[in-house]
């Protein structure tokens, strides 16, 4: 009876550590979040509520556009018009870029790498890179407006910065993010695409309509045209008139996740000894752009830039250091995690080569950009 007993213990936590490392970023989330309670007591303001609900909102809108076919439709079309693999993944990272500057990092990442899953299991075509790329793509080409991450917008808001002098600091790190990027896709291999598909028609036009307003109501509250809590009544409304199963079907490990990195930035930005290390060493525009940058690998470039706000004056390096700093580990930028989780949700057993590529990629990005960007703002005289 007792060595019944010890099995099924050994077997349940055989499970729950498989389960723990088949997901390593989540399991890394709640491990953070448990031992920065020990520094600090957590607090409910440190849970960004908004973030929270605009991405289960969004996770809802993409997946029940999902189950309507949407997207393979847009796959299909996309795939009968390009000769080869790469450039599918050219149009899919560049989309990744070009619209994160207007519709936040974020949400680029949740609308366009699911479009590349679907490609990826249509043509049988591995497409790990294209969203690792994608990945860097988003967090790059967010850096180049405002409204298209959040530190940005901290910096903008909370410095009075006008729009000159903004697009002028990060327009350079834009021009060698895009040129980087057309490097590295040229680098892909060009798999010839044979396959013809037939395109699809869309059995329920009426719901696809709905679920495109729903997502225009989501992203007008994601600009704060609409307060967020309306867009969260009006997308669960829908999602229970229309097809109430896509509530069983989205990634909640993501939010709670999410929850985790959020209590652990919080609790690390806010004790003592990291607001004394950070009044001590932003001495000069210099240690403000490294520090930007260390802290952003260490605690997401967003409380990042929150915190270092405090201590400075010198906006042009938090600027660049926080969206630099954006690249690099996975919790430097949470959008980053919102890729990872799509993938490994598609494609379970590639998880630990996913990080790898992610690293690879994400810290050769970070030690060219910090490097060109320090010898550009030396050669202007601004560190």
């Amino acid at each position: 009876m007792k060595e019944s007993v010890v099995i099924k213990q050994k077997y349940k936590l055989s499970l729950s550590f498989r389960f723990l490392k088949k997901d390593l970023v989540f399991s890394i989330s709640i491990i953070l979040a448990a031992a920065s309670c020990f520094i600090q007591a957590p607090k409910l303001e440190y849970i960004n509520f908004h973030v929270l609900v605009c991405l289960f909102n969004l996770m809802l809108v993409i997946k029940a556009l999902e189950e309507l076919k949407i997207l393979d439709k847009l796959a299909i079309s996309l795939l009968n018009k390009c000769k080869n693999s790469k450039s599918v993944s050219a149009i899919l990272i560049l989309l990744c870029f070009f619209s994160s500057m207007i519709v936040t990092n974020d949400v680029a990442l949740l609308t366009f790498v699911p479009l590349t899953l679907v490609i990826s299991k249509k043509t049988n075509l591995p497409m790990m890179e294209t969203v690792v790329l994608q990945t860097v793509a988003a967090n790059i080409g967010s850096s180049l407006t405002p409204m298209g991450n959040p530190q940005n917008l901290f910096i903008y808001s909370y410095f009075g910065i006008t729009p000159m002098p903004f697009f002028s600091t990060v327009l350079f790190m834009a021009i060698l993010g895009v040129s980087s990027l057309y490097f590295f896709i040229h680098r892909l291999r060009g798999n010839e695409l044979k396959v013809v598909l037939t395109p699809l028609t869309i059995e329920d036009w009426k719901k696809a309509l709905v679920w495109g307003m729903v997502l225009g109501v989501i992203i007008a509250s994601i600009f704060g045209i609409i307060p967020y809590q309306i867009a969260f009544i009006i997308t669960l409304m829908i999602s229970l008139l229309l097809n109430a199963k896509v509530l069983l079907k989205i990634d909640y490990l993501l939010l709670v996740t999410f929850i985790c990195f959020f209590i652990f930035i919080g609790n690390i930005s806010h004790s003592e000894a990291v607001q004394n290390f950070a009044g001590t060493s932003l001495k000069n525009p210099s240690s403000v752009y490294f520090s930007s940058i260390f802290f952003s690998q260490m605690i997401s470039n967003v409380p990042a830039s929150i915190l270092l706000a405090n201590f400075t004056t010198d906006w042009k390096p938090l600027l660049l250091g926080v969206n630099i700093g954006g690249l690099g580990t996975i919790i430097a930028s949470l959008a980053s995690v919102i890729s990872y989780k799509l993938f490994i949700q598609s494609n379970p057993s590639e998880a630990k080569q996913y990080l790898i590529k992610f690293s690879i990629y994400n810290f050769s990005f970070l030690a060219f950009f910090v490097l060109i960007q320090y010898v550009i703002l030396r050669l202007l005289n601004i560190i």
